[in-house]
């Protein structure tokens, strides 16, 4: 199976600009294993009375205006008792914020996020008044009263719209077109080996194709959703490879079999990337389900090869091993034996002596 990402027709010209810019980093990967907030040693930026910013990874671009439609990433913390209750890094999916519509709750979050670029990561400090209020909240998530929180934010990009139009607010055409143009984008910058930037375009694009959406398709729509859908999460798992990170590209696979599980690439990329984690009985199994899915496929041959090739110089590689630590076994074994010998013999040779001196002493009383 080749490497090359899915091609299909460009769709028509969309009204919005996307705004995206490349960043040092790999974007959307969490700084820490996320159970705490991230140690950040970066200046406090004051951005309003009850929200505050300190940078862990900078932007590039500009920042967006009013009514822009953000795409995002968060973890979310209660800041004295580090309580986390939310991750969308956890679920795959980024979600969209529409500045200056955003719910009462996100306020501060949409303060924070004004203030940065595409690619930043920042953590934002964000005082009650501006989070879940006076009440908290007891449902999902939970927030306690009067919690003062801790957001660690990235900015995947955003699109610049004046009247601010949300996700929700589109028709079916609208949304699966606005997605294709993200996936087109993002295969262009992948051909170029901009893989961070490809990246946001595939995750903006898979964010217009978010469960509470998908749900409520069928028929063709459901179908022109998947051709966009299936693929971003495909080229997403591509670039994670080519960046070893081989466990998000394993989720990625996992998301499209969910819903085509014979789907060859997928399995043929979930393969690749659990041969790489040593995982070879479970690689293995997906490379043979991907080559009854696609039995000509050349690359799913030579991975199975490489595995056979690994596997055997593994086994070859421990028999040596064994056969020199029983050859050693036996050499000591033998070592002993003539050791024991020769004290035999030197402690007969010893009562001899002592007879034959004992006869004499004997003879002279």
């Amino acid at each position: 199976m080749d490497e090359s990402l899915e091609h299909q027709s460009q769709p028509p010209d969309q009204e919005n600009e996307i705004v995206t810019q490349g960043s040092a980093v790999v974007h959307g990967e969490p700084s820490q294993d996320g159970s705490v907030p991230p140690k950040v040693d970066s200046e406090v930026e004051v951005l309003d009375e009850k929200v505050s910013k300190q940078i862990i990874k900078e932007g590039h671009g500009s920042k967006p205006s009013k009514y822009s439609t953000c795409f995002l990433h968060y973890r979310a913390w209660t800041k004295h008792t580090q309580h986390k209750f939310e991750d969308t890094w956890q679920e795959q999916q980024p979600i969209e914020l529409v500045l200056g519509k955003e719910k009462k709750e996100m306020a501060g979050l949409a303060i924070g996020v004004s203030s940065m670029k595409s690619g930043e990561r920042a953590l934002l400090h964000i005082g009650w008044e501006l989070g879940y209020g006076k009440d908290g909240n007891f449902s999902f998530p939970n927030v306690p009263p009067m919690a003062d929180l801790l957001y660690e934010v990235e900015v995947i990009g955003f699109d610049e719209t004046k009247e601010g139009k949300a996700r929700s607010d589109m028709t079916v055409e609208e949304r699966i077109g606005a997605a294709d143009r993200r996936k087109m984008d993002g295969n262009n910058l992948f051909k170029e080996e901009k893989l961070e930037e490809a990246m946001q375009q595939y995750e903006m694009a898979i964010a217009y194709m978010g469960d509470d959406f998908m749900f409520q398709l069928y028929g063709k729509y459901q179908d022109m959703a998947l051709a966009v859908k299936n693929p971003c999460h495909l080229n997403m798992a591509a670039c994670l490879i080519k960046l070893t990170r081989y466990d998000e590209a394993i989720g990625h696979c996992n998301i499209v079999l969910t819903e085509e599980e014979k789907n060859p690439k997928a399995l043929f990329r979930r393969g690749k990337a659990k041969a790489e984690l040593g995982q070879m009985d479970s690689a293995r199994e997906d490379f043979r389900k991907a080559q009854k899915h696609a039995p000509d496929d050349n690359a799913i041959r030579r991975e199975l090869r490489a595995i056979a090739e690994q596997e055997k110089a593994v086994y070859q590689k421990q028999k040596e091993m064994y056969k020199g630590i029983f050859k050693g076994r036996e050499g000591s074994v033998g070592k002993g034996k003539s050791r024991n010998w020769l004290i035999m013999l030197w402690q007969w040779l010893v009562s001899l002596f002592s007879r034959i001196f004992g006869l004499h002493r004997v003879k002279a009383d």
